[in-house]
């Protein structure tokens, strides 16, 4: 247990630095886009552009992490997230959008490199729930950039608040620099970057039975998870009328019910509950919450919104952990980051797509409640198809 906890805490600390410097550009972006001259909306299409990065570079993952080690790729990630801010702080499009494409270069091998690593230093009994609690970094940063991003942004302005954020990343990549030597043993300059190796990775995520159907879920889930985080800000204060920092202690709460949700979901699955069938649970959890969501309005009581989103994060944002450590299992341990890297493909894929789609559906309609709603269709459709059709493991 003692050989777990080390890799588990480094690897929570970098997923939560990154989702945070993810998560902080729409909470700011509602007033960025006034100084910009475009609408709150198109925050959809400046994440899209971050998971663009992520989708490009996390079949090739695999890659880098033999090349430079789990804990060196983090290194450069959290570099590269800080990069990013510092682009997006110049208030000129064209540099924010290339600021958001480093970013996304930057997000898209820290899970691969941490499942390489985990993966290691975990006994198969404890899978679930390890990977689940180092995910938990993911919506502990959200609720980091929730809670602390809009006072920041009183305080100093959206751009000086990018390059703090920007700032902390870079404390955290030399904070990890002395772990180098323990966990990065592995590393090899034999190994080559190959358009091969590019396709295998993918190919290895939807070939295998086990995989397709809760890879191409999360496609869905996904776009799901990333419509709440990037468009309940805008939403809330828009059609809610709530202020900047009520929408923040609100997008604090769903990230704050992912993280109960994550280790929640993956306890129940190291007890025996199958993976595919608590995904399918979610799928229709997550629907359900979606809907209710898109029912708010300013005659609901702030408490009401509160426990909605609370339970709306623990699904939406609790899937990921059992999702991430079920392709870990099936994978053989040389390959987690190949498996893990290839089924992200898809995932960030879906965010890559659905969030611009659904800017411009609420952009064009006026109504986000009516987007909110029709993602609720796929994600209840990906559930029942895994409730059908989940087989004992």
């Amino acid at each position: 247990m003692s050989g777990v906890i080390l890799p588990v805490v480094l690897t929570l600390l970098v997923q939560a630095m990154v989702s945070m410097s993810t998560v902080a550009i729409p909470v700011f972006m509602p007033v960025a886009a006034g100084e910009l001259n475009v609408p709150p909306s198109y925050v959809g299409i400046f994440m899209s552009l971050i998971y663009l990065g992520a989708t490009a570079v996390a079949p090739v993952s695999g890659y880098f992490i033999n090349r430079f080690g789990a804990i060196g790729v983090s290194q450069i990630c959290l570099v590269l997230c800080a990069l990013g801010l510092g682009a997006i702080s110049i208030p000129v499009v064209p540099m924010m959008i290339i600021g958001a494409l480093i970013m996304g270069i930057g997000y898209g091998p820290v899970t691969p490199a941490s499942s390489h690593l985990l993966v290691r230093t975990t006994p198969v009994s404890m899978m679930s729930v390890v990977f689940s609690i180092k995910q938990t970094g993911v919506p502990v940063g959200g609720a980091m950039a929730g809670a602390i991003v809009p006072h920041l942004v009183i305080l100093w302005g959206w751009k000086m608040s990018a390059i703090l954020v920007g700032a902390l990343c870079l404390i955290l990549g030399i904070f990890l620099h002395p772990y180098r030597k323990q966990f990065d043993t592995e590393r090899s300059n034999l190994s080559r970057l190959s358009w091969k190796n590019v396709i295998e990775s993918v190919k290895m995520a939807v070939s295998h039975q086990e995989l397709r159907h809760i890879v191409i879920a999360s496609f869905f889930f996904s776009t799901m998870q990333l419509c709440l985080i990037s468009f309940i800000i805008i939403y809330l204060i828009e059609d809610v009328k709530m202020t900047l920092v009520q929408a923040g202690i609100i997008l604090a709460t769903a990230q704050a019910g992912g993280i109960i949700g994550r280790i929640v979901w993956g306890a129940l699955v190291d007890r025996g509950v199958n993976p595919r069938l608590m995904l399918g649970i979610l799928g229709i959890a997550m629907t359900v919450c979606a809907l209710l969501s898109a029912a708010f309005s300013p005659q609901w009581p702030f408490f009401a919104v509160l426990i909605v989103c609370a339970l709306y994060g623990s699904a939406v944002i609790g899937w990921n952990g059992v999702y991430l450590a079920e392709v870990a299992r099936v994978a053989k341990p040389e390959f987690a980051g190949m498996a893990t890297g290839g089924s992200l493909f898809f995932t960030f894929a879906g965010i890559l797509i659905g969030l611009p789609a659904f800017s411009l559906f609420v952009e064009k309609s006026g109504s986000y409640p009516l987007g909110f709603g029709i993602i609720a269709v796929a994600t209840f459709v990906c559930g029942i198809v895994l409730l059908l059709s989940h087989n004992s493991r």
